[in-house]
């Protein structure tokens, strides 16, 4: 990695990110809340803060946020990323929009920042925050291939596979697929639960007992506790699930195909963050089930 590059977003998964980052070499970091910055800069001699997002405009800059209009924040004014990619004179900067976002509003924000000289690249992840800790991150990327290469080499303390899906655009419309697998399995699991524990079967049982055959997956190794316990304090939520779910609606809408099962998860995740339980681990989508 010979460009220099900051990260912006120390959040569920921004933290574990940029700590094996820093474990490789320089890393400037930007958080809305600097504690937390300041925090990391403690523990990583590499990690430089910068106190507001245009010192943080390095050749490549890694945006771990939940949507487009938190990256739009960064982008104006005298202190954001446009004024300080032109006071430190950086030439065809990268920004890179790892959040799960619209692909329309990506492509259009590509389109605006395309006129200022700045390459706009997204690569939306797959593998929560034990994968993200574990650098066990599948990175879906939409953009050129030498723009592919280029984000491989720098997120490889990250990921374990990182995939050129098509031109801008097609990152976050993979990213939107597998939001479409994940929450509908975490609602599959969340009725098997709920039917389980109904019927006196032992949770903890049935996670192994599903976990050693074809209902296996990623999502029950990493989220079977809190079903075992009932306890939903958040890695990703449901109010994030939501999101993304409407906007895996609007690209099958683009498309001209009708997703049922997404439309099913879709109202019982949106029943309960209507329930007051949007800011739950999106597992919790369980006591939705039970109040059903």
């Amino acid at each position: 990695m010979t460009r220099s590059l900051s990260l912006i977003g120390l959040g569920a998964m921004g933290l574990p990110m940029a700590r094996l980052l820093a474990a490789r070499g320089a890393l400037t970091v930007h958080n809305r809340s600097a504690a937390r910055a300041h925090a990391l800069a403690a523990e990583a001699p590499s990690v430089v803060v910068a106190e507001a997002p245009a010192d943080a405009a390095a050749e490549v800059v890694l945006t771990v946020l939940p949507d487009l209009p938190e990256v739009r924040v960064l982008l104006d004014g005298p202190d954001g990323l446009l004024a300080g990619w032109r006071r430190a004179s950086v030439e065809r900067p990268m920004l890179v929009v790892m959040g799960t976002v619209s692909a329309v509003a990506l492509r259009e924000l590509a389109a605006e920042l395309a006129a200022h000289g700045v390459e706009v690249v997204d690569a939306p992840m797959s593998g929560g925050v034990l994968g993200a800790a574990e650098g066990r991150l599948s990175i879906f990327v939409g953009g050129t291939g030498a723009q592919v290469a280029e984000l491989a080499e720098v997120l490889e303390p990250c990921a374990r596979l990182v995939s050129h899906m098509g031109p801008t655009g097609a990152g976050a419309t993979t990213k939107l697929c597998n939001q479409l697998v994940v929450a509908e399995t975490i609602t599959a699991l969340s009725e098997a639960f709920a039917l389980a524990r109904a019927s006196g079967i032992d949770p903890a049982v049935l996670a192994d007992a599903l976990g050693s055959g074809l209902a296996g997956s990623e999502a029950l190794r990493q989220k079977r506790h809190h079903w075992i316990a009932e306890d939903f304090a958040p890695g990703g939520t449901i109010d994030y699930q939501v999101k993304d779910l409407r906007y895996a609606q609007q690209a099958a809408d683009a498309a001209g195909i009708r997703l049922r099962a997404a439309e099913t998860a879709l109202a019982l995740f949106t029943d309960a963050s209507a329930a007051g339980d949007g800011g739950l681990d999106h597992s919790g989508v369980y006591r939705q089930v039970l109040r059903d």
